[in-house]
């Protein structure tokens, strides 16, 4: 028997993205993770997502202040913000939203006051424009100087860099750079899709490595990678299995933790080429999913459910009981993700769920 994956479990941070931080041994047997759209924090508490929010770390630092001030006066049982600790309000994590990767490839954002930026769908590359790229010169390039730039910033005010940034993964980053184009170039211009998708990996394990590195530096414990797998279901697993498995295989390979993120869809016809990546300390899945067999497949890693915000507001809560009592049978112990929960759901639906999973808990 090896050495057990260093495990992962899921973190929301404030105002950002969905992400992946360590496991401690401390989880819940169905941890709750929380986070919100952009607009619920808007309407909240008058919060500012537009380009500042990206670039200007004490900008940043004071949205995130008044964020999880309303978090905290919202949901007062939940010890994951800590009102006193300005350590996640110094971070860089939800810099770029989504898009740090493809940005730093040359794809213009679209900032928006009051939700994550957007690609701009006008500025995917061509194939020409991506064979002319280098690892050097986008590591080189305007957004990687953006982000050090902003680092140096926080570690001369508040010391150390916190923050986990969405670095997506492979596929997601050739959807995000080519758009719907990656998926034909993969039938129809084979060689070209398997060099864009290893100077992708390239980039994104030297641009991490970068990151980190001086984020460890600064006294911030970090060595992970959590590939964001979203567009994973538009392929099939023998794709996958081609095209991106050898690259997930070297991000895990270059760090001392990793997982893999789908999505709210059901990854049980991927389980088996799933269970070829090494290190899986983490992975997520739709309710749908076999979640027994997961459980039996990955046994030494933090297994979650993305649970629909969409379903968390609008069923009845009998019914939202019953999916938790199935996801406890067959999968705890996991997390259970409520993410992007939408601004018109209400608090009390949000601490009755909460209740729920902590009853399971005990």
């Amino acid at each position: 028997m090896g050495k057990p994956a260093a495990q992962l479990r899921n973190h929301i941070p404030i105002g950002g993205p969905a992400r992946r931080e360590p496991a401690d041994g401390t989880e819940d047997t169905m941890r709750v993770s929380l986070g919100f759209e952009p607009l619920w924090y808007t309407r909240r508490c008058g919060a500012d997502f537009s380009e500042a929010f990206h670039q200007d770390p004490f900008f940043r630092f004071g949205m995130i202040e008044k964020m999880k001030g309303e978090l905290v006066k919202a949901f007062p049982s939940m010890n994951c913000w800590d009102p006193d600790n300005e350590t996640d309000q110094a971070t860089i994590s939800g810099c770029y939203g989504a898009f740090p990767v493809p940005h730093a490839f040359g794809v213009p954002l679209l900032f928006r006051s009051d939700g994550w930026p957007v690609l701009d769908l006008a500025g995917h590359l061509s194939v020409e424009e991506v064979e002319q790229l280098s690892v050097e010169a986008i590591l080189n390039g305007p957004v990687v100087e953006d982000l050090l730039s902003q680092m140096e910033v926080i570690e001369s005010e508040w010391g150390m860099i916190h923050g986990y940034l969405n670095w997506q993964g492979v596929l997601n980053n050739g959807f995000n750079i080519r758009g719907q184009n990656i998926f034909l170039d993969m039938y129809e211009r084979p060689q070209f899709a398997h060099w864009f998708f290893f100077l992708i990996t390239d980039v994104m394990i030297r641009l991490v490595g970068l990151i980190q590195e001086k984020q460890r530096k600064s006294g911030f414990p970090i060595n992970q990678f959590s590939v964001s797998n979203c567009v994973m279901n538009l392929i099939s697993p023998e794709m996958y299995e081609e095209f991106i498995l050898p690259q997930d295989s070297r991000i895990a390979e270059s760090f001392d933790r990793f997982g893999v993120h789908t999505c709210e869809w059901d990854i049980t016809p991927y389980i088996a080429v799933l269970k070829k990546l090494p290190k899986m300390g983490y992975l997520d899945m739709g309710i749908a999913s076999d979640m027994a067999r997961v459980r039996q497949d990955f046994p030494g890693a933090r297994r979650a459910v993305l649970y629909s915000p969409v379903k968390l507001e609008n069923a009845e809560l009998k019914e939202i009981e019953r999916d938790i009592d199935v996801i406890h049978c067959n999968l705890a112990p996991c997390d259970i993700v409520l993410a992007e929960i939408q601004n018109t759901t209400p608090d009390r639906r949000v601490r009755e769920v909460i209740q729920i999973c902590r009853d399971r808990s005990e």
